[in-house]
């Protein structure tokens, strides 16, 4: 059985600001570098055997501190990068609703594109580490992607908004499952208010 984790980047000043990041390339604020740091301390003993991560700077920043409890391979995968926005990249919620009242922002990745190269991401992991535990780190809109395809529309795109540095387990066993999603239970922030939600 092939086992993967997947984990949404720490937090960026984007984030915590809400505007739309897409492909820019943002690093961690501090409050991101604590949570992948609580990830790490939470993953520590536990066994993994790769370690993906998205191009982008707040994914593999939040991968190489993951990495220092475990000091595993670290391979970047472009198939997990953020999806592209198009025109509505850098603006802020308000400035979104204004310019693009109908939430179509121009020259964006279509949907269907970002589910058909996530998907495909995640079916070359499993070909290419088969029955190993992999920690993959990448962005809110494509481990949604992936919920969303995998649970038939159930969970992810249009109704869970991930948290960051929040853990999805799936496993691959003959077919895809979802253990469980948007796990936040090492996050001091959220004290014990989240559970662990189960698929």
């Amino acid at each position: 059985m092939t086992s993967i984790c997947l984990i949404r980047h720490g937090e960026t000043d984007w984030n915590k600001e809400g505007i739309l990041q897409g492909t820019n390339d943002t690093p961690l604020n501090s409050n991101g570098i604590l949570q992948a740091h609580q990830c790490s301390e939470f993953l520590k003993n536990s066994q993994w055997d790769i370690l993906a991560t998205s191009p982008l700077q707040r994914a593999k920043q939040t991968a190489q501190i993951i990495n220092n409890n475990h000091n595993i391979s670290l391979i970047e995968v472009k198939k997990f990068m953020e999806r592209h926005y198009g025109d509505a990249e850098g603006m802020t919620v308000e400035e979104r609703n204004t310019k693009f009242p109908d939430q179509k922002y121009r020259d964006q990745e279509a949907w269907t594109d970002l589910q058909k190269r996530s998907m495909e991401g995640l079916y070359e992991l499993h070909e290419r580490f088969t029955n190993q535990k992999i920690l993959l780190v990448s962005h809110g809109a494509v481990i949604n992607a992936i919920l969303a395809t995998l649970s038939n529309g159930k969970i992810g795109t249009g109704k869970t908004v991930l948290r960051n540095t929040c853990m999805s387990h799936l496993h691959f066993d003959g077919k895809w499952s979802i253990e469980n999603y948007n796990v936040v239970s090492h996050l001091s922030q959220y004290n014990d208010q989240e559970n662990i939600v189960h698929y």
